[in-house]
């Protein structure tokens, strides 16, 4: 089997989609394995189910750095010094400076709560069911400078509920976020997605 890419994983919280993809990392003939898991929040929860799983971890308080680009700086420092190849955002509440974005261009990805292009931001599963829609769910995609606006990877969808709410919408999205994530950040580390535009074939 190819080297596998080595991945660092970017969080503000929890990390529930960070330990799916940590827990996928383990199955035998999986592209990538999981380097690091950085967070900006120092007690953010997901470190602490990282370091169980004996994944290294580090953190660094966004404050105080002079703005965001040199904070970013040094987060890139933090990610290289781990030897990744590639970064995945999950639940990672921070803008990235351009410089960030670009040094990672094509090697990047996020998780989005909708089926992008629409609700793009906050609040998204509230947003759907006011505007009522009858299908919702998550998006992968390539991270670029525009907010949830990269070249989309995957898409898994829901039926929205004529009862729902949004918490109970979001924990049905979510179970498909689990599922997704893994299988796009495979696809990716594995070589065999090629972009044209803003299509990303080979999925």
């Amino acid at each position: 089997m190819a080297e596998r890419k080595r991945v660092g994983i970017l969080i503000s919280g929890r990390g529930s989609n960070m330990s799916a993809l940590v827990a996928a990392a383990q199955a035998p003939g999986c592209p990538y394995e999981v380097a690091l898991v950085f967070s900006n929040v120092a007690d953010a929860p997901g470190l602490a189910i990282a370091e169980a799983a004996g994944v290294p971890t580090a953190s660094l308080d966004h404050r105080g750095h002079g703005g965001r680009a040199l904070f970013d700086a040094k987060v890139d420092a933090i990610l290289r010094d781990a030897g990744c190849d590639l970064v995945a955002l999950a639940g990672y509440m921070r803008l990235l400076s351009d410089d960030f974005v670009a040094a990672w261009e094509g090697r990047m990805i996020n998780i989005h709560p909708s089926l992008l292009p629409s609700f793009k931001g906050v609040d998204t599963h509230a947003r759907a069911i006011a505007a009522g829609c009858r299908l919702h769910g998550c998006t992968v995609h390539l991270v670029t400078p525009e907010l949830d606006s990269g070249p989309i990877i995957a898409q898994a969808a829901v039926p929205v509920m004529d009862d729902d709410t949004p918490d109970a919408l979001a924990a049905r999205v979510l179970v498909e976020e689990h599922r997704l994530y893994p299988q796009a950040l495979a696809a990716l580390a594995s070589g065999r997605l090629r972009v044209e535009g803003q299509r990303v074939l080979g999925f």
